[in-house]
C-alpha cells in the first residue's frame, strides 16, 4: 500500500489533516521579519473571513499532496532511514517543488480570480515557507504512515 493511500483511508485522513491543519498554524506562528509579519497577517486576515481556512485547504490539496510524496516515501523507505521529515528536509527544493506544483495546478484552475491575484505574489517566497515547513510535515505523515 502507498502512502497515498495510507494517509488518505479513514480513519488516518481525518487525523492527517488535524495535525497538517496544527503544522500551518505553528509555521505561521513562527514566521519572523517583514515577510513573516505578511504572511501572518495575511493568514489572520483570511481566518477572520473563514476560520477554517487551513483545514478547508490541507482537504482540498491533501489527495493531491499524497500523491506528491508517494516517490520520496518510496525512496525513504528503501534508503532506510529514520526520519522522513528530515529526509525531505535534505532534498528540500525538489520536495518543495513538487508540493507546490499541487497548489500551482489547483489556482491554475480556479475560477476564482481573487485567489489567482492573491497567490501570484506569495507564490516567489512559497518555495522558502514550505522547505521551512519539510520536517514537521514529514513527521506527520511519518506518524500515520503505519
Amino acid at each position: 500500500m502507498s502512502l497515498s493511500e495510507k494517509l488518505l483511508a479513514e480513519p488516518v485522513r481525518t487525523q492527517v489533516i488535524a495535525d497538517l491543519v496544527h503544522v500551518v498554524d505553528q509555521e505561521v506562528g513562527d514566521k519572523s521579519g517583514f515577510s513573516g509579519t505578511a504572511v501572518k497577517a495575511g493568514y489572520a486576515a483570511g481566518r477572520k473571513v473563514m476560520p477554517n481556512l487551513a483545514e478547508r485547504a490541507v482537504t482540498r490539496l491533501l489527495p493531491d499532496f499524497a500523491v506528491a510524496v508517494d516517490p520520496y516515501w518510496e525512496d525513504f523507505q528503501a534508503a532506510g532511514e529514520g526520519d522522513f521529515g528530515q529526509y525531505l528536509a535534505g532534498r528540500g527544493p525538489e520536495a518543495a517543488q513538487s508540493l507546490l506544483a499541487v497548489t500551482d495546478a489547483k489556482v491554475a484552475t480556479t475560477s476564482r480570480e481573487a485567489l489567482r491575484r492573491a497567490y501570484k505574489p506569495l507564490r516567489g517566497k512559497a518555495v522558502e515557507h514550505v522547505r521551512a515547513a519539510l520536517p514537521r510535515i514529514g513527521a506527520v505523515l511519518q506518524k500515520h504512515a503505519g
